[in-house]
């Protein structure tokens, strides 16, 4: 029997491609920064915000997203962010994470110290540089031994918010509060997705793609297809949050409005019994063309297990998660830890519990990691992202060798 231990794990080179930037601080930091800005936390001690916000498990995805109001407070000047950000990349190059998209909503963040979009991803920005600097000057990367240390940022496009939100989005509501409620959000999408489209291609940050996150109950994605048309004529990556707060049709909404490349969770994808349009009469029919479709269109879908079992109750355990069903049914699906912080994991506790729950193969292991880093919307040319990818498969095979794991 293959041991694949907690040290190949930790070693071996994977990907974080959906990663919370505001879910993912250091609780320590977020203790910190809340003592300098003069925010009032529940707890002031890193025991007691876990014991009181960012716990174990929760009731709901609400109660899961109540976390971010704290996490969002500190995150309004641009030393902050950029501190968050450099630390993020720290503790993922620590556990073996070799590519990182941390995605985060940048209108979120506008107000004290940083009032545009663009103030805000030129902060993100600084922090990975510092990053990428620190590592990438090591022998062994510039030697070619090891693959670099990258990152790119995912901006997110809100289903819904509201004006208290952050500054922008009160500016929104003031000019365009006659609109109905679903035109404005169409619009701060669009705005959102033109601001980071400028701050690419002017000021060449490393925005590689554009995400639709909230609540999806209620809030379709077709409202917002203009914005995900704007980048995809900008040659964006896109990934959708669907499948994870309501059913299939979620998903196939994200594929056909939105020209998505990735699914964020799909964990309803094979659920016929949470199809809800009443025009679908087969849902079983519709369930099963929708999976060949993702099949096929090799659409990757980012797993997130521990946020899943924290934000769906009625899962119970992993046993009852569709991973296993991605893995059978052949489809793209790379491992994420959605947010570091608020689902208090890392990327070497999420491939832990894969390989513990599903009886992965040293194989099915291996494929994971690549299709993390042949999936991602890697910030450079194609000939680099083959290049480096290339480089990231030599190196897993070294680890495997080294720990004496044939894959």
């Amino acid at each position: 029997m293959t041991l694949l231990t907690d040290a190949l794990l930790r070693d071996l080179p994977k990907t974080d491609l959906h990663l919370h930037l505001d879910g993912s601080l250091r609780p320590e930091t977020l203790l910190e920064l809340a003592d300098a800005q003069g925010v009032k936390l529940p707890a002031r001690s890193v025991k007691g915000l876990f014991s009181k916000v960012f716990k174990d498990s929760y009731a709901n995805l609400s109660e899961y997203l109540q976390g971010f109001a704290y996490t969002c407070a500190v995150m309004r000047d641009a030393a902050s962010i950029e501190r968050i950000a450099f630390e993020l990349c720290e503790d993922n190059f620590a556990e073996g994470v070799r590519y990182l998209e941390m995605r985060f909503a940048p209108q979120l963040h506008t107000g004290g110290s940083l009032k545009t979009v663009q103030e805000v991803l030129e902060a993100v920005t600084r922090g990975i540089q510092k990053a990428e600097k620190k590592w990438n000057h090591k022998p062994a990367v510039r030697n070619g031994s090891e693959p670099a240390y990258r990152a790119g940022i995912i901006v997110c496009a809100m289903r819904f918010f509201l004006a208290p939100f952050s500054p922008t989005y009160a500016s929104m509501f003031e000019a365009f509060g006659q609109l109905p409620a679903e035109n404005l959000y169409g619009l701060a999408s669009v705005a959102l997705v033109r601001a980071s489209i400028d701050a690419r291609d002017s000021l060449g940050l490393p925005v590689v793609g554009v995400d639709l996150a909230g609540a999806e109950r209620g809030f379709p994605a077709k409202t917002h297809q203009p914005a995900f048309q704007l980048a995809h004529d900008a040659f964006l990556g896109k990934t959708v949050h669907a499948g994870e707060d309501y059913g299939p049709e979620s998903i196939f909404q994200a594929l056909t409005d939105l020209h998505c490349d990735r699914i964020g969770h799909g964990t309803w994808l094979f659920h016929a019994n949470h199809v809800h349009d009443p025009s679908i009469l087969d849902a079983k029919a519709y369930v099963e063309n929708l999976v060949q479709y993702v099949a096929d269109r090799r659409v990757t879908l980012e797993v997130c297990l521990t946020s899943n079992l924290q934000t769906i109750p009625k899962l119970k355990t992993l046993k009852n998660h569709p991973f296993k069903r991605m893995l059978e049914e052949r489809l793209s699906a790379t491992l994420c830890t959605d947010n570091r912080l608020v689902s208090r994991t890392t990327m070497t506790r999420e491939y832990r519990l894969a390989v513990d729950e599903f009886d992965l193969t040293a194989t099915q292991l291996s494929d994971l990691l690549v299709y993390g880093f042949k999936r991602s919307f890697f910030p450079g040319r194609y000939s680099e992202k083959r290049a480096y990818v290339r480089q990231v498969l030599d190196y897993r095979d070294s680890v495997f060798a080294k720990h004496g794991v044939k894959n």
